[in-house]
């Protein structure tokens, strides 16, 4: 099993930053790929950004060049950096673990917190 735990969000003006960080525990050896995803109220969550555990990232088109995914494999903890927000960027992120349990994958996932960027 794998816990993650998720702190930052909150309310911040079109052009902020914010910071979302995800700690990770339990099993955290057996984790290979974290993300962070997205969703609005009556729409699908969607991923946001993706990285492997040797640091290979993925990013929506929405986002590249504006945030940035970075994890601390030592402390097991997934960051979130979000620069230059814009209102399109309000839903309630979500960090993802897929983990490897016997060679069978699991998923896992964080509590979710709001982001809100205010035009």
């Amino acid at each position: 099993q794998v816990q993650l735990v998720q702190s930052g969000g909150g309310l911040v003006q079109a052009g902020g930053s914010l910071r979302l960080s995800c700690a990770a525990s339990g099993r955290t050896f057996s984790i290979r790929t974290m993300a962070w995803h997205r969703q609005v109220p009556g729409k699908q969550r969607e991923l946001v950004a993706a990285i492997t555990r040797d640091g290979t990232t993925n990013y929506a088109d929405s986002v590249k060049g504006r945030f940035t995914i970075s994890r601390d494999n030592a402390k097991n903890i997934l960051y979130l950096q979000m620069n230059s927000l814009e209102a399109e960027d309000t839903a309630v992120y979500y960090c993802a673990a897929v983990a490897f349990d016997l060679a069978v994958p699991q998923n896992y996932w964080g509590q979710g917190t709001q982001v809100t960027v205010s035009s």
